[in-house]
């Protein structure tokens, strides 16, 4: 099953915490900013973990897998 995004984004608070334990090195700032949306996570992983955009879609996809 896929994660809807659009759900995502509307139980953003729930969410946090999985978003943090999966990166860890993700700010509490980061982690308000990006607020569900799937391309702002991406492009946050990129910047913070210095990883190409496939990589982080990558993760995301993984991620996604855990719901």
């Amino acid at each position: 099953m896929a994660i809807n995004w659009d759900q995502l984004e509307g139980n953003w608070k729930k969410f946090k915490g999985r978003v943090q334990a999966e990166w860890g090195d993700l700010t509490d700032d980061e982690i308000d900013q990006i607020q569900g949306h799937r391309d702002m996570l991406i492009g946050t992983l990129q910047e913070r973990y210095g990883i190409a955009r496939e990589e982080a879609e990558k993760q995301v996809k993984r991620f996604e897998g855990t719901f």
